[in-house]
């Protein structure tokens, strides 16, 4: 048994019926056995494989057109155990490394090197490198400032960190950024780990290095296989999101691999996408109901 669960922006009209009405007439049921989730805004389809081989494009158009997210997935096993998330652009909306240039004037320019990374169109390592060594001299202090002044939680985050966690889920918040971004972001978001690169420092400055080996697609991945084996599960039992080239394998592996408001190259090779749902989403992809949601604060 497959599920549609289609799901609207968390701010607007909600789903819109025309929308709901077309996907249930492409999967071969009707709205009316719609199991909302979220009254108006989120609600899934159940279904047997319909018989027209182009199924799955015609769901993605209809969700295109009607601005709404529409993930399809196997029923049974869809609410996971281990939650593992990218942290720049993902659980925080900016990127950490083009905050900290913009303290010293050249985020124009390191912003360009990162969209490129995580758009696969260069290489993360080298691109991190390049990027870090720009930030040569820059006072240590700059990070702490950064958090305070620019650094905003993306919606829906702490809600999916503690929904997961109240219902027994590990949760890992392993990045390409940095560990002093992600050791404060995971506390301030209930994660259980957190791992990222090292931005290396003598006295109060940064030397414009990054400890090796550097946390690359690679490591995301070995990370998501270690949670699941220290916890006797398999990737099957986990949900990854992410946004940027070097979430891809990670994506990839999990058993649910979302790319959230990713990169073009990235949503067009995830197994799922959200476009237009906040980090509630992947709440409701496993099956969660609003009333089920649990809220932080």
């Amino acid at each position: 048994m497959l599920v549609a669960t289609l799901i609207a922006a968390p701010k607007g009209a909600g789903l819109p019926a025309s929308g709901l009405s077309a996907v249930a007439e492409a999967i071969g049921t009707t709205p009316d056995r719609a199991a909302w989730l979220a009254p108006g805004y989120a609600a899934d389809l159940r279904f047997d494989t319909p018989a027209a081989p182009t199924w799955r494009q015609d769901l993605a158009a209809i969700a295109a057109d009607g601005g709404f997210d529409c993930v399809v997935q196997q029923h049974d096993q869809r609410r996971k155990r281990i939650l593992i998330a990218d942290m720049d652009s993902t659980m925080i909306d900016q990127e950490c490394i083009d905050e900290l240039a913009d303290a010293i004037g050249i985020k124009d320019r390191v912003a360009g090197i990162t969209a490129r990374a995580m758009n696969g169109e260069i290489a993360f390592e080298p691109a991190l490198k390049e990027r870090v060594a720009l930030l040569e001299k820059l006072p240590t202090a700059a990070v702490a400032e950064v958090i305070a002044e620019r650094i905003t939680l993306a919606s829906g985050g702490a809600e999916l960190v503690a929904t997961m966690r109240a219902n027994g889920a590990f949760t890992a918040l392993v990045s390409g950024g940095f560990t002093v971004f992600t050791g404060p972001i995971a506390e301030k978001l209930g994660f259980h780990e957190n791992r990222a690169n090292t931005l290396l420092h003598e006295g109060d400055a940064f030397t414009g290095r990054v400890g090796e080996p550097i946390l690359g697609s690679a490591a995301k991945v070995a990370a998501l296989e270690e949670f699941a084996a220290q916890l006797g599960l398999g990737v099957a039992d986990a949900i990854a999101v992410g946004d940027g080239a070097n979430d891809l394998p990670m994506i990839e592996r999990a058993g649910t691999g979302v790319a959230l408001h990713a990169k073009p190259t990235v949503a067009a090779r995830a197994p799922h996408r959200v476009d237009h749902g906040d980090l509630t989403a992947l709440l409701f992809i496993q099956g969660y109901r609003a009333d089920e949601i649990v809220r932080p604060g």
